[in-house]
């Protein structure tokens, strides 16, 4: 809500856009719950996460169809959202991270995909998306 404010009165379009959307899902995702109203931390990042996996759809099709101003306006929105996530991963941290989990739950094969990639978004619950997850697992199990 302080971030809302500071960019009311910045005249901050884009980040107005952006929080009015996060106030928009929270408050969807807050009266689903019922009556208490009260979401975990975990689901407020797998609210994010969700935010972002919108946008960067809707980016890469604007990105095919020329249309570099909606595409501007989706990025714009994208690095605004990404700064309440916990910070993303690096392709090698991951790497890292998953042949350890991969090593540590015995698997072997793309066979045991399912297993790794539920103990492994458990684990990396936003710190990567579950895409980027995936294409390393697969990758580590082929080998």
């Amino acid at each position: 809500m302080a971030d809302l404010k500071t960019a009311m009165l910045a005249k901050d379009e884009k980040g107005l856009r952006s929080l009015r959307a996060i106030k928009a899902a929270i408050i969807l995702a807050k009266t689903a719950e019922g009556a208490n109203g009260e979401i975990k931390e975990a689901d407020e990042l797998k609210l994010l996460q969700k935010l972002i996996k919108q946008r960067k759809d809707s980016l890469e099709i604007y990105k095919q169809q020329n249309r570099t101003d909606l595409a501007q306006k989706e990025q714009e929105e994208i690095d605004i959202i990404e700064k309440f996530l916990p910070k993303q991963l690096d392709a090698d941290e991951l790497k890292i991270i998953l042949s350890g989990l991969i090593a540590n739950l015995g698997a072997s094969s793309p066979a045991d995909m399912g297993k790794v990639m539920a103990a492994a978004t458990k684990q990396l619950g936003g710190q990567a998306d579950g895409k980027t997850i995936s294409a390393v697992v697969k990758d580590l199990l082929s080998k």
